[in-house]
Formats: C-alpha cells, structure tokens, sequence
C-alpha cells in the first residue's frame, strides 16, 4: 500500500468506518506544525490517548501512536520498527533546494540515530565509552566554569532572556567541547546548527527550504573541513578525536562517511536538545512556583526536579519509525512500510502509567520511566550529559536568583516541527538588590556534588505534618496529614496507599478521605502482632509531629467500565473499600457494600458510611449475629459486575472460593500480608534473568531474588515493601514464564506474563527476558 494515502478499505461497510470519509476527526485535524501542538504535544493529543491511541494522520500520511506503553513497545523492538526514517526529512524537498545540497555535496549517511541492526550496536559498543560516568564527570568543571561566567554576565540586570543569554551559548559550547572541535571552529558552526532541526523535521515554504538548504550545506562542508583538520591530529580530547583513534583499529565498522554524518548530528543533538530541555525545565518550574522555592531551599532535590522535568516538559517530542512487517500496534493493525510517528511527549503524560500525569509532581515515584531519552537500543547515548547540564544550570539559578520570575504575558514560541521543541526565547525578570549573593558572597562558593545519571528510583519522601489524630473505632485512630506550608498534597484515585516512615519502619496505608482534599486520611489499626510501625502511631504520634512520606501509589484501582460493583470490607480493611464506594456514588453507580466486623465498636468509619450511604450500606457485625453469607451474596453471577474486597485472609480466601464459578478477574482484591514466607533456597532453583536492553545475563541464585540479584549486578530497581504487596518492583517481561508470588496482579495479568514483582516472584524454568 501507499504509505501516503488512506490505509483503509473503502469497499462496502469499510467505507463507513474510514476517518477520512467521516466528519472531521481529531485524526484529521491533527497538525503537528500547529500552535497547538508547539505549545503542548501532550494537551493537544489528549483526545488520542483516551480514545484513539493509535490513528492515522491523512495529513502527515503517518501513523501516530500516543500510548505510553505503545510508544515503548515501538522502541524497543528495532527490527519491526526500523528506525531508518528518524532523520528523513517530513517535509519533501523542491528541487532548488536538492540542487543546492547537491552543490555542496551533501550526503548525509546513517549514523547512531537512524541505524539499523546488526550495524548499529556494532558501533553503538565501541563509541560508548567517552558517554560514561566516569569519561562524563571530567566535563562538570567547564559547565561550572560556563553556567557561572553567564550567570555573572546579567546577574545584575534585573531581566534576561535565558535561551539567548545562557542555554544557547552554554550547551553549543558544551557540544562542541565534547566532541573536540577545535576553538578557533565553534564561531562557525555556531552559526550553521539550527538549519539541520528545521531541514529534517520542520515545514519550510519553498523559499525558506532553498536558504535552509543553503545553511545546511554550509554546515555540512564546514563540519568536513573540521573533521579534516581533527585528523590530522586526533591526540585531543573529545568524541571525534577517540573516534578517528578507534578507526584506525575498527574501520569496517568506523567509516569516513558515518564520522563525517556523525560530526554534524553530533552537533545538533548534543546541543539544541540540551537548550530547549533547560528553557522547558526553567519554564516549568516557574510556573509551579512552590516546586521552584522547595528546590531553592533543599538542592539536592535537584535531579529529581531534572527528572520530572524531562517527563512534563522534555525537549523530544516525537520519533519517527518504519514497519518492516505487518503488524499490529494497540491492537491497530499496521501494514508493512508504514511510517509511524511515535509521540514520546504524549507517552510521557499517559494517565495509564503516570497518575495525575499533567501535574508537576517533584516526588513522583516514577518519573524517570519518561521516554524522552528514547527506550531500549536507540535510547540516547548523551542523556547523562544533558541530566549534568541542566542539574548544574539549575544549581546555579536556585543558588544565585532564587527570587527569579517569569516576564508576565510574554509570548511563548516555538520552531514548527514534529519532533524537537523548546521556547525561541524565554524572559525571565528579578530584584537585583535582592540577590543573595550581595549579602552574603560565600553563596558564590556553594557547591553540590552532581549525580551523573538519573536519580534512585525509589520515590523522593516528602515531608508532611500530622495536622490531626482522632480516634476513629476502638483500636483504629484517623490521621490527617498536610503539607507543612499549606500546600495541596498531589491528587489521588481509590485504591491508592502511602508508605510512611515510622518508628524507623516503612508500611503502607491505604487512603480513605476525599480525593479532592488538599491534605490526606489514613486510618491505622494497632497491630500487636505487628513490626511497630502502628504502636508508634498509636502510643507516640502527636499533632504537630512531622512524617516521611511516599506515594500516593495506586494497584488497587477501580475499573471505571463496570456495570455494577459489590463491595466488601473486613475490619481496616474498609480504608481503600470507603474511598471506592464514596467515588462510584458520586459518579452516579449501582453499587452496594458489604462491611464485616466483631463488633460496631471496632469498624472504623461506620458511621459516615452509614450516613453517607444508606441502605447500600449493609453491615456484617459478629457481635450481633449478622455475619455474611459469602457463599450465598455471590451464589449468581451478574453480567457486568466486579467483586473489590479488602480485609483479612480469611474473608479473602471464602471471596475467592465463592467467585470461581464468576467470569475471570470478576474478584479485584488488596492483600494485608505476604502470600510466601521466607525464601527456601532448599525449595528453589537458579536460573538467568537477561536484560534485553543492554544484553546483560545476570543469574539469579536458589537463595537469591530477582531483585537481590539485579541490584547485586549494578541494577537498581525500586522497592519499598519486598513482600509482593506494593508493586513497587515491578519489571516488564519479554520472554519466559513467571512464577507468580505477589499478591498484586490478577489472575488474567499474571497469565499474559508480560510483568513481574521481582522482590517475590521468580521463573519456572531457567530464563527470563526483562525490559531492562
């Protein structure tokens, strides 16, 4: 077929499910050169991610996929999406404008970005080393040195604009340097950069693509007269010096042509991405002021605040690939040659992975899984340089102009293109009587150690204060717990808990107050039999005392798609159960809720449910001989109903036995305690975990776990409960069947083995193949 007309049958019924044929769509208005667009990729394409994931675009004549977990299944299989069209231009170019590349001989080959397999990891292995931590720290002093002069140079001016002022100049510099072109070359190349952004994956008119062109041939004979003189003397420092080195040892693989490609690439990817990434955190960061002011005071939240940068508001938008086969993408089918458009912004904002993906949430527990670096074997070789970059920029700005604000009604623009995007200028305004550094110049020397990389992925704590203890039932108290300035805690949905460090323990609560709150609720139950953590809560909690805390987390969530939903509750395990019944009665649902306890005495939040709730409400109480007939509340199955229960393992387990004539997955549960015990080495076997994104094999050992043993090896994954409760560690599997031990997933989830909890769950036979 014609990857550039309609993909679908319009014979017979076809016809009127084509959206070409139908009244305009968001697939046919859809317009990535748009303001809309520019201005917010994720925004625009909401209407995608809830309803049309995957779409074709007539005006583009791509395929458009917006799901993160697409996008990442897009990336990371490199062989049935050839990257091969990531730096074809988008736009086709007049024939003025190919005579003037042609005059400058203009040849751009494959390089790292657009490189197919077996080539491509060939060189992407022996031109990795100058990207590493230890090669990359040796570059920190000169960014230092960079980010301070520029900072000197409009520190007292009260208004600057950062993309000309700074970013721009600062990471070509850093660009240039990294590669080792010479000094007396950057002056020129400086000017030539930005035509490469607007050749490839801009809309230039006829006019504008003849004087790009001619920019970009310039670029490209003045990049080769610079490789040339780097040549002849490859001794310096910087990527293409060691890349010329490693021809000489390698030249099959390091051809004249790739470095030549690659100098010029080089060069735009290391820079404008970078600049744009600063103007976009910087910008973001302002305009979440209280984000802006916690870094201000506490550094070293920095490269968490880098992190969730890089997921709102990234510099990479989309990327470009082609099917090699048939194939299927979101259950779309996707015909071989087809070109897609995979918006990684869009993935970034995806509700399904990222909750309350659109708010800017410092302490997100999983903001590095953004793809704006890419994923899997084409994921960019110099995003630590860039996380360096913008953790030193930050530094320095928080440290120096803390005070800092954005120029009110300024106008935001952007170079129309698909893929790459950051302000043309961005303003920003202070009180230079205000700078803390004329009161107090030691400021000047203050410096953080920068993490090269991106941060633990265990979730950031944050701080709350205990704004209220009531007692709720006997045996059950009720926090609330607020931020210390007063600010809203992030948004929540019903299921979700929190870790809270107490008593030098971390345990998990599941959140029952309203959503819409500004503080939070948990209600613990003394456990005597438990680790401490609810003793300490219960006998030296105070008001006014202050808590770690992590999350919100949600495994436990409430499928919106139900017809019709059977509640029930076991002592505290009414917690998630009230939070899930408040939020489908206020939706307008069918519902009823079955609460079991020994006594009312004892069954925290009783009496707003029976308030809040009526007869839909239907107490079990032991004490007064109205305990529930599981067996017979679920003796027939309803068409469209589903089972949430929280509670002890007795309730759950008669739950289970009462619902295995039910559909599949009709019984959603949250588990209190673990479902193994120790791990037996005596009980278990070895077998090898293989990572496929790097082609690491580590084994994991009899009286080991999958997480022990990837963590052993240089792994870091997060955790928090290491029992299979919290979901925390929770891995994508690509090959091999799991033995599932956790007691998150359901039934139908853990029969796909598509993921893992690796703190519990293990391999039945001996190989595994994660996404890592």
């Amino acid at each position: 077929m014609s990857t550039g007309s309609c993909p679908i049958d319009h014979s017979g019924a076809a016809a009127a499910a084509c959206p070409m044929t139908a009244p305009v769509s968001g697939a046919a208005a859809f317009d990535p050169f748009g303001e809309a667009y520019q201005a917010d990729p994720a925004g625009s394409l909401r209407w995608s991610r809830d309803g049309e994931p995957v779409f074709y675009s007539p005006e583009l004549g791509y395929w458009v996929v917006t799901r993160y977990e697409d996008v990442k299944a897009v990336f990371r299989d490199n062989v049935l999406f050839s990257p091969s069209i990531a730096l074809e231009k988008i736009t086709p170019v007049c024939e003025e404008a190919t005579e003037t590349l042609a005059r400058y001989g203009y040849a751009m080959d494959r390089t790292l970005v657009n490189e197919d397999e077996p080539a491509h990891m060939a060189r992407r292995r022996a031109l990795i080393d100058p990207f590493t931590p230890a090669r990359l720290a040796h570059h920190e002093p000169m960014v230092r040195r960079l980010a301070r002069e520029y900072v000197d140079s409009f520190a007292d001016a009260g208004k600057a604009d950062l993309v000309d002022d700074m970013f721009w100049e600062v990471t070509l510099t850093v660009a240039l340097h990294f590669l080792g072109v010479p000094e007396e070359d950057m002056a020129t190349l400086r000017k030539y950069s930005i035509a490469h952004t607007v050749n490839t994956w801009g809309r230039p008119s006829r006019d504008e693509q003849v004087a790009v062109a001619e920019a970009v041939g310039k670029f490209w004979q003045f990049a080769g007269t610079v490789l040339d003189k780097i040549r002849r003397d490859p001794s310096g420092p910087g990527w293409m010096p060691y890349s010329i080195r490693l021809q000489r040892e390698m030249p099959e693989v390091i051809t004249d042509s790739y470095l030549h490609s690659m100098m010029m690439a080089g060069i735009v990817a290391a820079h404008e991405t970078t600049a744009n990434a600063a103007a976009n955190a910087v910008k973001v960061l302002l305009e979440n002021r209280t984000v802006w002011e916690e870094i201000c005071a506490d550094p070293s939240l920095i490269p968490y605040a880098v992190e969730e940068c890089l997921r709102h508001n990234g510099s990479v938008a989309a990327w470009r690939r082609l099917a090699t086969a048939d194939t299927e993408v979101g259950g779309v089918p996707i015909p071989r040659g087809a070109k897609l458009l995979i918006v990684n912004a869009s993935a970034n904002h995806d509700e399904r992975h990222f909750e309350h993906a659109d708010e800017f949430d410092l302490h997100r527990d999983n903001a590095a899984d953004h793809l704006t670096f890419g994923y899997g074997s084409h994921q960019c070789m110099g995003k630590n340089l860039a996380r360096m970059e913008l953790q030193i920029f930050l530094e320095e700005l928080t440290r120096r102009l803390p005070h800092l604000e954005l120029v009110p009604d300024q106008q935001i623009t952007y170079l129309p293109n698909t893929s790459f995007r950051g302000p043309d200028h961005l303003w920003v305004r202070w009180d230079p009587a205000a700078n803390p550094e004329r009161t107090d110049p030691a400021v000047l020397l203050r410096r953080r150690p920068v993490r090269i990389g991106e941060p633990p992925k265990r979730a950031l704590p944050r701080r709350v204060v205990v704004e209220g203890i009531t007692r709720e039932a006997e045996g059950v108290v009720r926090l609330r717990l607020a931020d210390p300035a007063g600010r809203p805690l992030p948004q929540w949905s019903p299921g979700a808990h929190v870790d809270l460090e107490v008593g030098g323990l971390s345990r998990q609560y599941s959140l029952c107050g309203d959503p819409g709150d500004s503080a939070y609720e948990v209600a613990v139950l003394r456990e005597g039999a438990g680790r401490g953590g609810s003793r300490y809560i219960h006998d030296e909690l105070a008001p006014g005392d202050t808590l770690n805390l992590r999350g919100p987390r949600n495994h436990f969530r409430l499928d919106p798609g139900a017809r019709r939903y059977v509640f029930v509750a076991g002592g505290i395990g009414i917690t998630p159960i009230a939070a899930m019944a408040d939020h489908v009665r206020a939706a307008g649902g069918d519902y009823e809720i079955h609460y079991c306890g020994r006594d009312r005495t004892a069954m925290a939040l009783l009496a707003r449910l029976e308030r809040t709730h009526g007869d839909r409400l239907v107490p079990h109480i032991g004490s007064e001989g109205t305990r529930l007939d599981v067996e017979r509340l679920l003796a027939t199955p309803v068409p469209g109903t589903l089972v949430y229960a929280c509670g002890p393992e007795r309730l759950l387990s008669a739950l289970d036995t009462a619902t295995r004539h039910w559909p599949e997955d009709s019984l959603r549960v949250e588990h209190f305690t673990a479902a193994t015990g120790p791990l037996d080495p005596d009980g278990e076997h070895e077998f090898d975990v293989e990572l496929a994104d790097s082609g690491r094999t580590i084994r994991v050992p009899a009286g080991n776990t999958v997480l022990g043993a990837l963590r052993e090896a240089g792994v870091e994954i997060a955790s928090d409960c290491e029992e299979g409760l919290c979901g925390s560690c929770q891995v994508t599997v690509l090959a091999g069947e799991v033995d599932h031990r956790d007691r998150v997933l359901t039934k139908a989830e853990r029969a796909v083995h598509n993921r893992m909890m690796t703190c519990c769950s293990r391999a039945t036979g001996d190989r595994l193949t994660l996404g890592l």
